[in-house]
């Protein structure tokens, strides 16, 4: 199970492992949660949409703020931070979204919290959602700006996902508009939770993600012996 719904609004991921297509990165195949499921990830109270979803043109801001965030979770984990990268839809330069900034984090084991938790519970980071059954998958948000701060272990194939579809977004305008415009319908619709719709985005995100991998087997060079794998690449700190 993955939760991508957290309190109001949430990031754009990926779900649920599926077939393989590659050694690193996997097309998924997304079952929409149930409340009980939403609930049971959790932390806190679980709260009910007010309104209709809110999408937005591309703000300037955003990668602005998402260095603040890096700057604060730098501070507050030092060397204990092996990747952070922003992702999501406020990622994407040109792409309307929800205005949350989605902050990926990998640390060396996302299920150790004494390990990094309370480190960044005392830099005003809150944790509301464990899924230890998800890849240990950890959500942590913020008072005073509006994010969702995922945490992996590193080398999960999920990160490597993450970054391949932004990537694929970034530099692809055909699958940014009919992401786009996706987005927009759907948040036109009544969801009792985010989670909802977030689910109700599966179809497209792997109609893309399938294209993004397809382009990416296509183009690949016979990695030689001491090549890194594309998964390993994508853990490097300053990687796009």
């Amino acid at each position: 199970m993955h939760l991508e719904r957290i309190d109001d609004t949430a990031g754009d991921s990926l779900k649920n492992a599926s077939t393989a297509r590659s050694n690193q990165v996997r097309v998924e195949t997304q079952v929409a949660l149930t409340e009980d499921q939403i609930r049971a990830a959790t932390i806190g109270t679980l709260l009910p949409l007010v309104g209709s979803i809110q999408i937005i043109d591309y703000d300037s801001q955003w990668p602005r703020l998402f260095e603040r965030e890096a700057e604060r979770i730098q501070s507050a984990l030092g060397d204990r931070v092996l990747l952070i990268e922003h992702v999501g839809s406020t990622s994407v330069p040109g792409l309307a979204a929800k205005p949350v900034i989605d902050v990926l984090l990998a640390v060396a084991d996302s299920a150790d919290e004494p390990a990094y938790v309370p480190a960044l519970e005392a830099g005003g980071y809150v944790l509301r959602v464990r899924e230890p059954d998800w890849y240990e998958h950890r959500v942590f948000k913020r008072s005073d700006t509006n994010i969702n701060l995922h945490v992996f272990t590193s080398g999960c194939p999920e990160v490597a996902r993450m970054l391949l579809f932004r990537n694929w977004l970034r530099n692809n305008p055909s699958d940014r508009q009919l992401y786009q415009r996706t987005k927009r319908e759907l948040a036109g619709r009544d969801w009792k939770y985010m989670q909802n719709y977030a689910d109700a985005k599966t179809a497209v995100v792997e109609e893309i993600l399938a294209r993004a991998l397809s382009s990416m087997e296509d183009s690949a060079a016979p990695p030689s012996r001491n090549s890194p794998s594309p998964a390993a690449s994508c853990f490097r700190k300053d990687s796009p």
